[in-house]
């Protein structure tokens, strides 16, 4: 659809919602109440396959489920310490380990491990299923009987990915909504203005996370989609609706009255609002070139909630104007706001109308800049966060560090070798207690059935350093046919080799797609060009300012994220 065809359609609507306000509420109401009652009746449970396809750490896996039944090959490390010797804890740990086996996903526990000085004891818990699985309640029970244990003397943490879901805190969805409100009424200076763009988003979130059910039901989806999703809704929920209400507020301090103003508002800034949650959509499904199972669903629920909250903004947003009205600015706050009547247009008028003046030199150093902050990508290494860059005070940090100390930073990631050729798997492991940034080989366990065993390695350095990477690497190179080093750590490595080789075809496939909707919307393929080439330049500068907060140091600190430094440690 053209943006010619578009104006007459929107101007009709808006027309309709000015007419018709109430009924238009009461539709959506009705639609948020029917779907909060009627679609959890129909929705699917959230889960996913999250291994990488065709990669080593995806075969273990496969052979453990085959083969070690209610053995996911993911733990949890129990760590200990007190300075008299961890071997005088043997009573309250003994007793913790005998409630622990009896939490729900827990399979059994490995034989204590002690630090060379014999302050820092540590014992893994094997999960039946992966925490992504698992309850949150199960991670709770295991920071309490840790909490419980622990005493003057003795020192008891807990860590691990069941452990790290079950100490997430308030949903994001929430904390998002309340930055939202502050910077609204700060923008504003009106509970009301501000109050309903929050109202847009509510009935948006309210009815996509709800939809996300039936997504589940569909296709696979993880159960971090919704709050992805809502977090990519109240985004451009708040900005949708800023654009519609901005040009309502300014046509009517222009002197149109509240119909014509409200008219003005969804043909321009509506028509902007659906060309821009189209494009939006498109990126998101993008994720489909990604070729990773699981992203499939947080696709479709994110673009599920950019779609609601569009429909929203140009329906129900212009409803509530109708009704408020001259009264949008109602309810004001001393010394918030802006005023839309200064002499010279608002400060980003001024800005445009100088960028207008020197548009070459704006150009310019626009590129130049965008170019500049997208440099750091060069030196950009794939990967996920380990427990170290947890926040300092939670269970899973100092769970980190007290296995740090005491057994190396790879003792919170074991790597686990697999195989069903178990007649030369003693001879490997030996191989393998002397490979370079190997810290520890634990004892080979064979399965149930005697067709398969397993042991696990233990890096020098933590999950996320590029050493663990190689020494994934050099083992596999090491291993014979048939064997297959995995775990959560290579699980990790193999997902960010994966994503990164497939992340230019994502960036070409979102480009494309965007460039061709463009097109159909405006005819004019220089802006579809121009638009191409800012949006390439806009992802450049993106991902470089990512891997530039990644680094940590001063602008990582900024937003909290911090580079954590091996401990020295004595082998056990």
């Amino acid at each position: 659809m053209s943006s010619s065809q578009a104006t007459p359609r929107l101007e009709r609507l808006a027309d309709l919602t000015y007419r018709r306000p109430w009924r238009v509420v009461i539709a959506w109401i009705a639609i948020l109440a029917a779907t909060l009652v009627v679609v959890p009746q129909l929705a699917g449970e959230y889960g996913g396959e999250f291994g990488t396809p065709g990669s080593e750490s995806k075969a273990t896996a496969d052979l453990l489920e085959k083969h070690f039944a209610g053995s996911s090959g993911e733990t949890v490390n129990v760590v200990w310490q007190a300075p008299a010797g961890a071997r005088q804890a043997e009573d309250p740990i003994d007793r913790l380990l005998a409630e622990a086996v009896r939490v729900d996903g827990v399979a059994g526990a490995s034989e204590p491990r002690y630090s060379r000085d014999g302050a820092i004891g540590l014992v893994q818990l094997r999960l039946e299923r992966s925490a992504m699985d698992l309850e949150t309640s199960s991670g709770a029970q295991l920071i309490d009987l840790a909490d419980d244990t622990s005493s003057e003397g003795l020192r008891v943490e807990v860590g691990g990915n069941l452990i790290q879901q079950a100490q997430e805190g308030q949903p994001p969805e929430l904390m998002g909504l309340l930055a939202a409100a502050v910077v609204l009424l700060i923008a504003f200076g009106s509970v009301i203005a501000a109050g309903l763009p929050l109202l847009v988003v509510i009935f948006g979130l309210g009815i996509s996370a709800s939809l996300i059910g039936i997504v589940a039901l569909l296709v696979d989806t993880p159960d971090f989609a919704p709050a992805v999703a809502g977090l990519i809704g109240i985004g451009v929920g708040i900005d949708y609706s800023l654009l519609i209400l901005t040009r309502f507020r300014s046509a009517m301090l222009a002197g149109a009255d509240e119909r014509n103003a409200l008219v003005e508002a969804v043909t321009t800034a509506g028509r902007s609002v659906i060309v821009a949650g189209g494009t939006v959509m498109i990126s998101l499904l993008g994720l489909s070139f990604m070729g990773v199972s699981f992203l499939y669903g947080v696709a479709i629920s994110a673009s599920l909630a950019v779609l609601v909250v569009v429909l929203a903004s140009i329906t129900l947003l212009p409803a509530l104007l109708a009704i408020a009205g001259r009264r949008v600015d109602r309810l004001r706050i001393p010394g918030l706001g802006r005023s839309l009547r200064t002499g010279g247009g608002t400060l980003a008028t001024r800005w445009s109308r100088l960028v207008q003046r020197r548009a070459g030199i704006a150009a310019a150093a626009g590129a130049t800049v965008l170019i500049l902050l997208t440099l750091p990508v060069l030196g950009l290494r794939y990967g996920f966060p380990d427990e170290g860059n947890d926040p300092d005070g939670s269970s899973t940090r100092a769970a980190y560090e007290l296995v740090s100390r005491g057994f190396g930073p790879g003792s919170t990631g074991p790597l686990l070798v697999a195989s069903e050729e178990t007649s030369g798997l003693e001879a490997l492991a030996d191989r393998v207690r002397g490979e370079e940034g190997v810290s520890f080989v634990t004892p080979i366990r064979t399965s149930p059935d005697g067709e398969a065993a397993v042991f696990s390695v233990m890096a020098a350095t933590s999950p996320q350093d590029a050493e663990t990477a190689d020494l994934v690497a050099r083992l596999r190179d090491l291993a014979p046919q048939g064997v297959y080093v995995g775990g959560l750590t290579a699980a990790f490595v193999d997902q960010s080799d994966y994503v990164s080789g497939r992340i230019p075809l994502f960036i070409a496939g979102v480009v494309g797609l965007s460039f061709v909707l463009l097109l159909l919307v405006f005819r004019a393929p220089l802006i579809a060009l121009k638009a191409g080439v800012m949006n390439l330049l806009s992802v450049g500068a993106a991902y470089g300012v990512v891997a530039l907060a990644a680094e940590g140091g001063w602008f990582g600190s900024l937003i909290g994220v911090a580079r954590t430094r091996p401990f020295r440690h004595s082998s056990p």
